[in-house]
Parts: structure tokens; sequence; C-alpha cells
């Protein structure tokens, strides 16, 4: 949850009880792993549609509040100490818990935990898992093992997610803001890779959510690309690579936005970009068709607000003060953009993985409203979602009433869909909407290259071969890509499959004019590539074009072209697709039916870099 989480979420709610409503009961075996990506969608093994219809069950990323003595339930979220393990397993058999998330009509579950859980070897106490007696001497890993053990085999799929680095409550400025907050950034790739690996043999633990609320600690703001070691779009890019190569290749990943940068305080910089900034930097994965993107939405925060009181608190509009009206605008520009807009460099799915609001006793017109009106959001874009939280506490109908399920201490199941809960018709029309579903149409890829503070080399044949320009700084289209775009300055391209499969046959740097034929870009120098052969790389040093890389394609291609000049200004097809791959810089783009066959520069100019000024535009289908 957000930064005041605590001071919000810790409402006690209370109602009485009433019978349990017969709602249909979800079905979430039905589906093949692994999942993967299609546009927009996620898609399963079968390439059908996957809607991740998904909770929060929190607890092994931690409930202890980070003052005063752990082992006491008052230091610990709402009185809910978790003992370091997913919440509940001392009051509820977990079978009896996971059947109870499958009939309020989930498919999915995002199960946190912390870097400090991974090693911790303190086994459990027994009280903590004294509904589950078969867990008694098991160490947090174990106890975790189980759980995605029980999901799994009963049909859920399973989204690991790094919370905390630290196993207490999240999120404030709490020694958990960063991935590498309180530890360092090679620690937690390392693992990530270990949990990853954990799994490989079970398909149903599909994803790797890579961290949690990206926010601000005291002194110093995450970023999105600047090339530091606060930079969370670099840091997660590098990681999930890792993942992929080294771990599994089959997991999806998911990339949450920045959460919070700057000071919340009236008149100084600060706000919640969540995922604006993949709108001119996105991720390009070794692994294609794997990227989802997630964000987080909250009454009580807001696109420029903490979501605090008192101290932290701006006069900056909270989600709830936005009309019904007003809302969609926000959502869609802060996150929802990127499924909406198909076609881009950053289209991917979007899984709002946290979302919530009070329950019973929640009087608020504003939160309910609210509410309301996001639940209507996610209905009209049908996207995937993950509700916080999915499992609390009660006695005697009260305690942390943001759940959607509670149990007491002597097991008594507390649920949304008891018939005294006003989430209820909201929350069922929610799992229960008109959705897309079967098969889902294959899309074409497109990719951003952003060598911005070193190599981009996306394709994992090449980084299994030599270096092809060793020294300079490099870019090159995943696998099957081609690229479709180059910008003047800053060294990005955009790559795509459109209109052709780029898969190589082989591979050549090219650094002179051996195979230029025409004149098509006179006084210019010209990298060529030979017949049957597309660009699908480049190299630089420092702003100076250094090679193009040209590779072999298995079918016959078109041999003469045009030239797109950028030198002086943005010459991309109009209505071209993939998006503004290079913001604020002058670019070339050639059509879909067409590939580059060359990069034209010069040295010429006195004062600038021998940056590419043209492209060699070539037809993919050859004259009939």
């Amino acid at each position: 949850m957000a930064l005041t989480r605590l001071v919000v979420a810790g409402l006690l709610l209370a109602t009485m009880a009433v019978p349990v409503r017969a709602w249909a009961v979800s079905d979430p075996t039905t589906w093949t792993a692994p999942l993967s990506t299609e546009g927009r969608y996620v898609v399963d093994a079968k390439g059908e549609r996957f809607k991740l219809k998904s909770g929060n069950w929190h607890g092994a990323s931690g409930t202890w509040t980070g003052s005063g003595d752990a082992e006491d339930p008052a230091n610990h979220h709402a009185g809910e100490k978790s003992d370091r393990i997913p919440l509940g397993l001392d009051r509820a058999p977990m079978a009896e818990m996971i059947e109870s998330f499958r009939g309020i009509g989930l498919n999915s579950i995002r199960l946190p935990f912390s870097n400090e859980m991974v090693h911790d070897t303190r086994p459990v106490s027994d009280a903590a898992v004294r509904a589950n007696p078969g867990l008694r001497g098991k160490t947090p890993l174990q106890v975790y093992d189980a759980v995605v053990a029980a999901l799994t085999s009963a049909g859920f799929a399973v989204i690991l997610n790094n919370h905390t680095n630290t196993t207490r409550w999240c999120c404030g400025v709490d020694g958990n803001e960063r991935w590498n907050t309180s530890q360092a950034t090679r620690k937690w790739e390392e693992d990530w890779l270990l949990m990853v690996k954990r799994y490989r043999n079970n398909a149903r633990v599909v994803g790797a959510d890579l961290y949690n609320e990206v926010r601000r600690n005291i002194l110093d703001d995450p970023n999105w690309g600047w090339g530091n070691d606060h930079d969370w779009h670099a840091a997660a890019q590098r990681v999930a690579d890792r993942i992929l190569t080294e771990a599994n290749p089959d997991v999806l990943i998911v990339v949450e936005g920045i959460n919070w940068y700057g000071i919340p305080a009236d008149g100084f910089p600060h706000g919640r970009p969540t995922l604006e900034p993949a709108r001119t930097l996105s991720h390009t994965l070794l692994r294609s068709r794997k990227l989802v993107y997630s964000a987080h939405f909250y009454g009580y925060t807001g696109p420029n607000h903490s979501g605090a009181t008192g101290v932290g608190e701006t006069s900056d509009p909270r989600y709830r003060d936005f009309s019904r009206e007003e809302l969609p605008a926000v959502l869609d520009r802060q996150a929802f953009f990127v499924a909406q807009q198909g076609g881009q460099h950053f289209t991917a799915p979007v899984w709002i993985s946290e979302f919530g609001s009070g329950g019973r006793e929640e009087t608020d017109p504003k939160s309910r409203a609210w509410f309301e009106n996001f639940v209507d959001h996610l209905v009209r874009n049908d996207t995937d979602f993950a509700y916080w939280p999915l499992v609390g506490w009660h006695q005697n109908r009260r305690g942390n009433g943001w759940a959607m399920l509670h149990w007491d201490a002597a097991g008594n199941r507390m649920s949304v869909d008891d018939g005294d809960d006003w989430r209820s018709p909201a929350w069922r029309r929610l799992v229960g909407a008109q959705e897309k579903t079967g098969p889902v149409p294959r899309s074409d890829a497109w990719n951003m290259l952003a060598p911005d503070h070193g190599d981009a080399v996306r394709s994992p044949r090449l980084l299994a071969e030599p270096d092809w320009d060793p020294g300079a700084r490099k870019a090159a289209c995943p696998d099957g890509q081609r690229l479709i775009g180059l910008a003047q300055t800053g060294g990005r391209g955009l790559c795509t499959e459109s209109g052709m499969d780029a898969s190589p046959l082989a591979h050549q740097a090219i650094r002179d004019e051996r195979h230029v034929v025409t004149d098509w870009a006179s006084g210019y120098t010209k990298f060529q590539c030979p017949p049957g052969h597309v660009v699908t790389g480049y190299a630089l040093r420092g702003a100076d074009m250094s090679s193009a890389l040209c590779k072999s394609v298995s079918r016959q291609l078109g041999t003469s072209g045009r030239t797109v000049w950028f030198d002086r200004g943005d010459n991309r097809p109009a209505g071209a697709r993939g998006g503004d791959f290079a913001h604020g810089r002058f670019k070339g783009q050639c059509a879909e039916t067409e590939y580059i066959g060359g990069i034209a520069w010069t040295g010429r100019v006195v004062g600038r870099a021998r940056t590419p000024d043209a492209v060699y535009c070539v037809g993919i289908n050859p004259p009939q």
C-alpha cells in the first residue's frame, strides 16, 4: 500500500453476522502454463486470454511496524502479527483459506516476501501455524514453499512479489523504499535468482513482481533513466534479463512504476509518477512477450498526494477527491494508457496489483464513491487486478476491515460476501464482468532500443557470440525483429517484427561502403547491408556512428529503396506505429512494408558529432 497505509488502513470496522450468499465459484484451473503477453493481454500457453484476477496474501513481507517488541501483536499493523509468513495460518487450515479465495472469484495470488525472510533460518513458532500443524518447525521460507505448493496444486497462478528488504510493514520511510535501500543491488539480484530457481519446476509460479512501491527515502529520490544507482528503469531491466536468462525464461516480469518522488510539502516538487515515464522510456527484455507493467491506486492517495494526514500532507487532491467524470482521465494518464494504446513501444498488459478500501464501517461518502468509480474503470478497461489485502483478522466481526476475508482466533470466517459489506456488489461486478476470453490474435511487437548509459543489445543470440564492435556502445533488436527507426542524437532506435520475421541466419558488422551500389545519400558516409540482409543493430563511439549490424534473413527482399532524412526534424510516416521512441530528438522511421538497408552519416559539419542523418528504406517484398 502507499506511504500512510499504517494510518489509513488501521481503521477498526464492525458489523453483524448474516448468512453467506451463494455466488458462483471461480474455477482457476482451466488454463495452461506458462503465461506470456500478447499486446495488452496476458495469455496462457495455448494463446488464450488469462486475466489476472488476483488477491494479495501478505505476511511474509512483514507486519511489524518497526518500533517496540516485535513479539508483541500491538506493534504489528492493525494488531495482525504474521510471524514472517502468509497471514492467517494460525487461524484456518490452508486448504480452507485457498478454497475461500476461489469462492470470491480469484484465479491468481500475489504473494509478497521480504529479502530478509528468504534468509531467515529461525523456525516459526508452533503458535504461528496452530491451524496448520504440518508446518511446525519450518523456517519462514519453507512455510512460503508450502503455501506456493498448495496454491498451485489448487490451480492458482502465483506471482512472487519482492515487497520489502526487511521483514516489516510497508510503506513509508521505513528502510524499504528502494530495492537497494537496506541491501546491495547485487544481493537483491541474487535473491531473485534464488527465488525463481526455487520454483522453476512449478509452471504455475508464473511471475516475478520485481519490487513494491519504489519511492523516496529521507534524502534521495528514485529515477527512471538517469543511469545511477537509484535508476529503477535500469535496475528492473538488469534483474529481469538475469531472471530470464539465468533462472527461468518462462516467467512474466512485472515492473511497477515509481510510487513517489520529492518532498511532500506544498511549494516543493513532488508526485506519484506511476507508469508515466514508460511513455518515453520503456523496457525491452531479452525475452519478448514477458513484460507486464503494474501500478497501485488507493482513494486516500493522489497523483501528487502522499496519502499522509498531518505531517506530509499537502493541498493536492487525493484520488477520492476526483469526480466520477474526472477520475478516468487521471488514471489513464498515469497508468492505463500502457494497455489502452496498442502498437507502441510501451504497449503491455497493465496489472493494478494493489487497490482496496475499508469495509463494513467505512462511512466516508468520498471513499465509498472512489471504490465504486475505480472498480467501474477496471471493468470498463477489462484490466487485470489484485486486491489488497486478501486476508485479515476479526474478533466479533470487528477488526481491520480492508481485507476480503477475515478469520477470528477460533477460525470463524468473515467474508465480503456475507451480505453486510457494502463493497460486495462492486466486487461481484468486477470478478464477474464481461471480458475478453479465448484466443488472442497475434500482434506485432514494437520495442525501444535505449543505449543511454551503456549497451542495449536485446538479442540473446548476439550476447552469446563475440562482441561485434569492441569498445563501442552497442544496440541490437530482439531476436526476430529488425530496426525500423533511428534517432539522430542520443542513440535511440525502434525495432519491430511487423511485416517479416527477421530471425537471423548469420550477421556481420559493416564499417565501410563496400556494399553501396547507388549513392542514396550523396556526400555522406554510408554503412549499407549486403543483399538479403537487414539492419538489426548499430554501434556508437561517443555520439559517432561506428558500425551497422546486418543480419541475413530467410526470404527474398527488395533491393531498391528511398532515403529518409532526419537531420533537421522528425521524419516518421503519418500515423506510424511504435510511438515516440526518442522523445525530443530528431528521428526517422521506415514504413512497415520496408526494412532499413543502410545508415548514412557525415563528419563534414564542423562542431557536430558524426551522428546518423538518414536511413535507406527498402521494400520488404521484391518487385514481381
